[in-house]
């Protein structure tokens, strides 16, 4: 997976420092604490921005506790205007460092970005980006699509679309228009698309297709940031990878959100992902950076015992609540809803209250096992601060061939019948199991957040563009999905007007 190192990097003369703890009581330096991140950048446009902020103390000694959650304070104007529309949040981490987080619903010739503590600016505050700074919603593309890889400081490759688009080493657009709805049109549900002209268009196959409003909008969200390669593509809307690995027939490309050790499907992030990022600050509540300041209390005040709460998708998560029953003092799970064994309710019942997602990590032990496929949890868990106990599985999503079990996670057989000796290996090695927790959460938040996704979509789009042999096309049924016309503040993109004169 790729990393922008946006945990490490410090602003020159700081980095030794880094290496360096300081203990709860410390002095905050405001001049020494340290900023850094991609909200930084006028040309990083994303739902809702992010920069971080790492407490320093007077002697140079990194915080590692909590300074306090309101030891900084931020202000961000737009200089030229009476009025900026930008909400702000900072996030307290706990571990000495924030996330600020500022979504714009407007977009400025200029932003300045202040950020003090103690009525002192912090490291080089005032941060001014020279415009335009750009929101979300307004329709502004990148003309160039590398240039917009450097400046979102996208890797130059991604394994794992290597690994999926090895399947198919030429695209015949024409070909799978015709052939992808005859295989799979009647009994599954899909979304043929075609990317022209930087336009979006769309043809529907199957019943259920609620779900692309996710595709519609990722989709609609990246043309509006840069400029996409003309691509035609089929997205399986539904749970299960389609294209089998010993299928007889020709293996077509299909996107999913999940793939399968036994499948051939390309694989995107998972609908909840994309959806948390395209959300983030406005109607979701759970989000990698939400996660990331709710992380419960520290590992030694944590409960010692291993939670799962879910549905009953699967028999194993059947198995799990049973050995709850048995075990209660190491295990806590239950169901919140029943819905695939009805009949095994009153076994396994009765159904429990939802909690809230954060009040998971108040336990040290996350059980994660597979729903109808893998369960899409995953990256909130992992951006925790309690160690994973992942169930093996042949599903997985965009990201897991970059997890290392033992490193990032703990893994138990899919049977569950290693799960209490594993446990039992976390509680006798709580050292040990604290630093996989942390190496955890360290790989969701250098590889899962919001800038990572668009990284990762448009690369994947991009190489699978390469591959095509024939010209996209908008098909006979295609519809235009059209730009969101509801936006308060509509922008003028300076590219569109350099245009118009020339």
């Amino acid at each position: 997976m790729f990393r922008l190192g946006l945990t490490c990097y410090w602003p020159l003369g700081t980095v030794i420092l880094a290496l360096c703890e300081s203990a709860a009581g410390s002095q905050l330096s405001p001049e020494k604490s340290g900023v850094w991140g991609p909200g930084l950048r006028a040309e990083v446009v994303l739902p809702a921005r992010y920069f971080y902020i790492q407490a320093v103390d007077t002697e140079g000694k990194r915080f590692t506790v909590s300074p306090g959650e309101n030891a900084f304070q931020v202000k961000i104007t737009a200089p030229e205007e009476q009025f900026t529309r930008v909400g702000v949040q900072i996030l307290d981490r706990k571990d000495g460092s924030f996330i600020v987080r500022y979504r714009m619903y407007a977009s400025y010739k200029n932003l300045r970005i202040e950020i003090q503590a103690q009525g002192v600016h912090v490291a080089k505050s005032p941060y001014s980006l020279k415009g335009p700074v750009y929101h979300e919603n307004c329709d502004c593309p990148q003309e160039d699509g590398n240039v917009w890889l450097e400046e979102m400081s996208c890797p130059p490759s991604i394994l794992q679309i290597q690994r999926d688009l090895a399947h198919f080493p030429t695209v015949d657009p024409d070909k799978i228009a015709k052939e992808i709805p005859q295989r799979f049109g009647q009994r599954q549900s899909l979304c043929h698309y075609t990317i022209k002209d930087n336009k979006v268009y769309i043809k529907t196959h199957g019943e259920h297709v609620g779900f692309r409003i996710f595709m519609d909008a990722i989709l609609l969200s990246l043309t509006r940031k840069v400029k996409m390669p003309d691509v035609e593509f089929f997205v399986n809307l539904g749970d299960w990878p389609l294209e089998k690995k010993k299928s007889s027939q020709d293996i077509h490309p299909i996107f999913s959100w999940c793939g399968s050790n036994d499948s051939k499907d390309i694989v995107m992030p998972t609908y909840d992902l994309t959806d948390s990022v395209l959300e983030t600050m406005g109607r979701v509540s759970l989000d990698m950076m939400s996660v990331q300041a709710n992380t419960g209390p520290p590992w030694e005040e944590k409960n010692a015992t291993a939670i799962w709460r879910g549905r009953d998708s699967r028999k194993e998560r059947l198995e799990l609540v049973k050995m709850s029953r048995k075990y209660p003092e190491i295990i806590d799970a239950a169901f919140t809803n029943f819905f695939f064994f009805k009949h095994d309710e009153s076994l396994y019942g009765p159904i429990v209250k939802h909690i809230s997602f954060f009040d998971f990590f108040k336990y040290k032990y996350q059980i994660n096992i597979d729903g109808t496929v893998a369960a899409y949890r995953l990256p909130y868990l992992l951006a925790g601060s309690s160690v994973v106990l992942k169930q093996d599985s042949i599903y997985y999503e965009h990201f897991y061939n970059e997890l290392q079990p033992w490193k990032h996670y703990l893994p138990f057989k899919s049977d569950l019948s290693d799960l209490l000796e594993k446990l039992q290996w976390a509680k006798d090695h709580d050292e040990e199991a604290k630093n996989i927790a942390k190496a955890g959460q360290e790989f969701a938040r250098n590889n899962l957040m919001g800038d990572h996704i668009f990284c990762y979509y448009f690369k994947l789009f991009q190489e699978y563009a390469k591959l095509q042999v024939t010209e996209p096309k908008v098909r006979d049924g295609m519809e235009k999905v059209e730009q969101p016309d509801d936006d308060l503040f509509p922008c003028s993109c300076h590219r569109k007007k350099v245009k118009e004169e020339l």
